[in-house]
């Protein structure tokens, strides 16, 4: 498997009990990114990725506690934490028109409708209403509602966001 078809939901972070769970912190929007039957790939530098299959989750604090195929012990769960926690790209399901998944939006440079780089997307916040852009230039920071008056464009073939910022958004 290609390193660049993953897709990094989150991280395990610990373990959890004496049967081997594991505690994952979740990049992901919903918990159902993890639900059981799903195949995660785990991914560690230096080590080739590994497949397993989720036989069942639940929310935890900030996180999940996952049960994967195969980890029933806590030495062998042991192993794997500090695994970033991956799923293929092909196995997304396919959005509606204009909509994106965050890995797409995260690391495109922001432009202002008249030309100016105000950054590069860091981090995406959720926020209930809607989603929030941290744009971020060395030190400088700013945050921009993901609304469509806002953003006016996002063309990832060139890795673009173009927004329109309303008076004051930017002080």
């Amino acid at each position: 498997m290609r390193e660049d078809a993953l897709i990094v939901l989150g991280k395990l972070v610990g373990i959890h009990g004496l049967k081997g769970y594991l505690k994952a912190s979740s990049y992901a929007e919903s918990i159902e990114s993890f639900a059981p039957g799903k195949q995660v790939i785990l991914r560690r530098e230096g080590k080739p990725p590994s497949a397993f299959r989720i036989e069942a989750v639940r929310p935890h604090k900030r996180g999940v506690l996952l049960a994967l195929e195969g980890i029933d012990s806590v030495d062998r769960a042991k192993e794997l934490v500090g695994c970033e926690l991956c799923i293929d790209r092909s196995t997304l399901p396919e959005l509606e028109k204009d909509t994106y998944y965050w890995y797409q939006i995260i690391g495109l440079e922001v432009f202002t409708v008249d030309g100016r780089r105000l950054g590069r997307v860091e981090v995406i916040l959720p926020t209930g209403s809607n989603d929030v852009y941290v744009v971020r230039d060395g030190g400088k920071e700013i945050l921009i509602p993901a609304i469509v008056s806002v953003v006016v464009e996002i063309d990832l073939t060139h890795g673009i966001l173009r927004v329109d910022l309303p008076e004051g958004l930017e002080e």
